[in-house]
């Protein structure tokens, strides 16, 4: 019988659970330990039940599994797996069949601390059935992760790793920092598509997705990343919780809900939106009216630091001087440029961890501030997240032997320390600043052994860091704007505009790329996840002119636009010539800002 979803479910003859909705069919095999996921036109998926839930001084194998029990109570079938574990005192495998598709979570009792947790895999010791790691299987050939990788690429194999999360940095293989968090979601297809394929771009022949996601409170994101994990024709989904997530009794992982028949990705990340919705997850995407300044162009000037490094042999950071910044503005008045909003760049401040100003490089930044304001623009000032440069060592994270690595947003002393600097840099009996860029968010803290004091980590922790400064930002000044880029559902709480971030990996062997699909592509991932908020557009680091004006003249249909330079390109050291000025008038001044 169908319910109200049009979900029917059963339990056949010999003990098979089957659930088959308008989307797909689901079939729970009797031993419990794999499920068979099917849609119209596609290979089954085979779905590995158990898990494993690894714990500090226990790796968690399944010893046997139970029959599936369906329950048909609800408008929902459900289906539960129990399982002996190596590792738990009890353990269970819980399936909501939801019209969207199969939503799985897994459930321990007992007591530990996790390390590594497996999902949708099995670490079996089932006697006379073979033993070992048993990912789930697949017959996918293309990977969409919203979270940026090489920038030449806009897929990858499904043979190939992805992670999102909050933890990234320019060293071989964690190069995902673009983006942290990026929504936590991956989109796979049978159809076989080239890495440079745009997939907001129709394709001839619709192609079908499967969406993977990942979901639960924001608090409960306790984890660094979420990673898909591929293997010969399998995966499963790797969540590092590194020892800092205690089981006291009984811990339910974050949901995953895999959904077939996406036509594309961005339809997949959206679909993704409303399930985190649905659940309470997420915020509802529509924000409270907001300044019009922030709309208005911006001049960064960190573009325009590392061309005078490149001119002078000066570290970019020790060029963040009033006499640099009054330069760059006085030349691009010249060119009848006057931006709406001018950020202040790295590095400003005289320690990362404090508001108080290099008086050497800026001798009088409150009045600095003040001339600005009476020019008609706004200041934002570049912060560095998790910094711990003349921060009490107390207050922050630490290595085993005292050494700190971060800041730390558990501690309350130091979200007290970190709410006062937001309120000196921003209030208007302080630096009268408007708000704030906020960068290096993939330095989240992550290892085993370090020690924090609070119990939140991962994607967690950095959420409360960011909630801190959001609410001190607010309370110092109302219509402050503060900018990220993190654009995971959730955080468009904590956030009032996701930047795309830097065109390029500076550090690969052979960075240069085509920036303009890729810079599509991110401003498309932040639509479909964070509608309601702003894009800054970036502006750094080109790789030279021509894809300079390309990406320029793209930027008002993907966001707001950002201008990282005054008067060369830091990379190739080209000269802006009079047509690239008159460009940019003409797009201000068709924004009706700032001609």
């Amino acid at each position: 019988m169908s319910g109200p979803h049009g979900i029917a479910a059963h339990t056949a003859d010999d003990g098979t659970v089957v659930v088959t909705a308008p989307r797909y069919r689901l079939s729970v095999a009797p031993d419990g330990t794999i499920a068979r996921l099917a849609t119209d036109g596609a290979h089954p998926v085979a779905l590995q039940l158990p898990g494993a839930l690894d714990r500090t001084g226990a790796v968690d194998e399944t010893l046997s599994a139970s029959a599936p029990a369906l329950e048909i109570a609800g408008p929902e079938p459900v289906v539960t797996v129990a399982r002996r574990s190596t590792a738990w005192e009890r353990a269970a495998t819980r399936i909501v069949c939801t019209p969207d598709g199969p939503e799985l979570t897994w459930t321990v009792h007992g007591e530990g601390t996790l390390t590594d947790v497996a999902l949708l895999a099995t670490r079996s010791a089932l006697g006379g059935r073979g033993t070992g790691l048993r990912p789930s299987g697949h017959a996918w050939h293309t990977l969409f992760s919203p979270n940026p990788g090489p920038p030449r690429r806009l897929l990858r194999g499904a043979g190939e790793s992805a992670v999102a999360g909050a933890c990234g940095d320019a060293r071989p293989g964690r190069g995902h920092w673009f983006f942290t968090p990026a929504p936590l979601c991956f989109a796979l297809t049978e159809a076989t598509l080239p890495d440079d394929t745009d997939p907001a771009v129709p394709l001839p022949a619709p192609q079908a997705w499967c969406t993977v996601s990942v979901g639960a409170p924001v608090g409960e994101l306790t984890f660094t990343q979420a990673a898909y994990v591929p293997s010969d024709h399998g995966w499963h989904l790797r969540l590092d919780y590194e020892g800092h997530t205690r089981v006291e009794s009984f811990f339910r992982t974050p949901a995953v809900l895999i959904a077939p028949g996406s036509p594309d990705p961005y339809t997949g990340l959206r679909d993704h939106r409303a399930w985190l919705r649905s659940r309470g997850w997420a915020p509802d995407p529509t924000p409270p009216g907001r300044p019009d300044w922030w709309s208005e162009p911006m001049f960064c000037g960190w573009g325009a630091q590392m061309a005078r490094a490149r001119d002078t042999g000066i570290p970019a950071p020790r060029l963040s001087t009033r006499a640099e910044y009054d330069a760059h503005l006085a030349h691009l008045e010249r060119h009848g440029l006057n931006p709406g909003t001018v950020v202040i760049d790295d590095k400003w401040q005289r320690v990362y961890a404090s508001w108080e100003p290099d008086t050497d490089k800026w001798p009088d930044l409150r009045g600095w501030i003040a001339g600005q304001h009476e020019r008609g623009r706004r200041v934002l000032l570049w912060w560095r997240a998790w910094a711990t440069e003349g921060m009490p060592d107390e207050l922050c994270v630490r290595t085993p032997d005292g050494v700190p690595v971060a800041f730390d947003p558990g501690h309350p002393d130091a979200r007290e320390l970190l709410a006062a600097n937001i309120d000196r840099m921003l209030a208007p009996d302080g630096l009268d600043a408007d708000g704030l860029k906020i960068d290096f968010t993939a330095d989240t803290p992550s290892g085993h052994s370090l020690v924090a004091e609070g119990r939140k980590w991962g994607i967690a922790l950095l959420y409360d860091q960011l909630a801190t400064i959001h609410r001190a930002a607010k309370a110092a000044k109302s219509d402050s704007l503060v900018v990220t880029h993190t654009p995971h559902s959730a955080f468009a709480e904590v956030t009032d505009m996701i930047r795309l971030n830097d065109m390029l990996r500076l550090d690969d062997p052979d960075p240069y790329a085509d920036v303009v699909p890729q810079m599509r592509y991110r401003a498309a991932v932040t639509r479909a996840s964070c509608p309601g908020l702003l894009v800054d557009t970036d502006d750094w680091c080109a790789p030279d002119l021509a894809q300079w004006r390309a990406y320029t003249a793209q930027k008002p249909a993907l966001g707001v636009p950002a201008l990282y330079v005054s008067t060369h390109l830091d990379r190739t050291g080209e000269a802006l010539e009079e047509q690239d000025y008159a460009a940019l008038r003409a797009q201000w001044g068709a924004l009706g800002k700032r001609g």
